[in-house]
């Protein structure tokens, strides 16, 4: 084989890859755990946390391995959860999502996002920058496990005190 059908022969192979994570791509777009961890976050971006428990099976499993040890860090039960989040609207105003990408996984259970948020801190002005990975695993359409890192120092500074 010449190198010039060794160089065509590898042209195309990178174009076919191309092609096929393109497609991949598109395929992770779509996939059911994707869209319904979009739709959960999208619910708890819009402030509406009872609407977000309702996308939450009875039996939820939620962690936040790294929260400071003031809060929980794993919860079990759409009402546990519930409780835990129902004033997060009254205590940080998200104002802005500057990034988010969710992925698809090989387990089509399980969705994971990489996402940020921008806000403030409503009873001390503080500004709320924060980073997140979260991992959502469905059943029946439900969110029946939710992990979320986060930086637990950028909370409490943020908080500086306030009471989540």
């Amino acid at each position: 084989m010449s190198n010039k059908d060794t160089t065509a022969n590898q042209s195309w192979a990178s174009i076919t890859r191309g092609i096929q994570s393109a497609r991949l791509q598109e395929a992770d777009q779509n996939s059911i755990a994707v869209q319904l961890l979009r739709r959960s976050l999208e619910t708890f971006l819009a402030k509406d946390i009872r609407a977000w428990a309702e996308l939450c099976a009875e039996d939820v499993v939620v962690e936040f391995p790294f929260a400071p040890d003031e809060t929980p860090r794993r919860m079990i039960g759409r009402a546990a959860i519930y409780e835990y989040q129902k004033d997060y609207p009254s205590v940080i105003d998200l104002q802005s999502t500057p990034t988010m990408t969710i992925y698809a996984t090989h387990d089509p259970r399980l969705a994971i996002a990489d996402w940020s948020v921008s806000g403030k801190v409503i009873s001390n002005g503080n500004p709320y920058e924060m980073s997140y990975a979260t991992f959502a695993t469905f059943r029946d359409g439900l969110i029946v496990g939710y992990r979320e890192y986060w930086n637990p120092m950028a909370f409490l500074n943020a908080m500086n005190d306030t009471q989540f």
